[in-house]
């Protein structure tokens, strides 16, 4: 059985602030954020909505992927984001 990783961005409620992140258990960690449960930058900046994600097999792919839109223009992201969810809705429910 193959793992599935997953690049995700997380957004506060007035989608000013981006933040770009990766795991295998995506409803997991989306809730971890959610709840303010760890200490740092989500929490410090109130990132609870989940407004992009995607997945693949390949762990190295996933790292790549991560630091691929970290690095990259804050347009970039909101690109990656309208492409994929337009109207920005948080898309932890349906997960």
């Amino acid at each position: 059985m193959q793992r599935q990783y997953c690049i995700y961005i997380l957004t506060n409620r007035y989608n000013t602030v981006l933040y770009t992140g990766i795991t295998r258990d995506l409803k997991k960690r989306v809730h971890q954020h959610r709840e303010k449960l760890s200490k740092g930058f989500t929490k410090l900046y109130n990132i609870e909505k989940l407004v992009f994600y995607e997945f693949t097999d390949d762990v190295r792919a996933a790292i790549a992927r991560e630091k691929q839109i970290k690095a990259g223009p804050r347009q970039k992201k909101i690109d990656l984001i309208e492409d994929m969810n337009p109207d920005w809705l948080d898309l932890y429910e349906e997960l």
